[in-house]
């Protein structure tokens, strides 16, 4: 390694712990509650099970429409399906990339968000190399994002990039989050709903000290209720990734 990249990896961690610690001891922001609708907006109705079928498919999609949710989140075979059934609606089409341990090869990943934009995905969701970030191959990490970041560009896509909070510390969520901007994504996102845990207050608010104003923030997995969903607003999330929208809306007081 170089002299370099040794400076860069130093100053890094140096950043991230700062982040720590600052989100340790900063007051939560007074971020108003969202309206019923204004939540509707941030939500990404999403349909991830291996066991989803067309029809399931197409029973979100009809929920997507009457909600007027932000985006359809599906597996990329279904891409193509969404795109047409959401035609005109204003809800766009987001697909996973890497999806769901993110330990395929950059170019893969890159590849599968080029095919998924091909298809009509205007927002990508890619999990991160989880391993390398825990072994501390920062760049590795860095580089993969950033080979999706170019797919997205060309493509006029966004990307939201999943770094599974439950599995990593407080210092690796925030350096995560750090090579997440570095890398030019547009979206830090929690978790994929399929590792051993979901959003959390705590990691949202982590990951907003992290990533600045500029980026959003996404809350996903284990959002089910309306009380939920705002809470993860409140502590500085933007998006919200749920299967659960329609109870999410459903619970808000009348």
């Amino acid at each position: 390694m170089s002299t370099a990249d040794v400076a860069w990896r130093e100053a890094l961690k140096r950043r991230a712990e700062e982040v720590v610690r600052a989100a340790e001891s900063a007051p939560q922001a007074a971020v108003p509650s969202p309206t019923v609708a204004q939540l509707a907006g941030m939500i990404d109705h999403t349909v991830l099970k291996p066991e989803a079928t067309p029809e399931i498919i197409d029973r979100a999609c009809a929920e997507a429409r009457q909600y007027r949710f932000a985006a359809m989140c599906i597996n990329p075979c279904y891409v193509r399906r969404v795109a047409q059934a959401l035609a005109g609606s204003g809800v766009a089409v987001c697909s996973v990339v890497g999806f769901p341990l993110g330990a395929s090869l950059p170019e893969a990943k890159a590849f599968e968000a080029e095919r998924a934009i091909r298809d009509g995905a205007s927002e990508i969701d890619m999990v991160i190399a989880v391993g390398a970030l825990k072994a501390g191959d920062y760049a590795a990490v860095r580089d993969d994002i950033a080979a999706v970041v170019a797919a997205c560009r060309q493509g006029g896509a966004l990307l939201k990039v999943i770094i599974e909070t439950a599995y990593l510390t407080d210092l690796e969520k925030a350096i995560a989050c750090l090579l997440i901007v570095e890398a030019g994504a547009d979206f830090a996102k929690t978790s994929t709903g399929f590792g051993p845990g979901g959003a959390t207050e705590h990691d949202v608010r982590l990951m907003r000290a992290a990533v600045g104003p500029r980026l959003g923030v996404k809350a996903a997995g284990g959002v089910r209720t309306y009380d939920q969903a705002v809470a993860m607003v409140r502590a500085g999330a933007t998006r919200i990734g749920a299967s659960a929208g329609p109870a999410i809306l459903a619970g808000a007081p009348a």
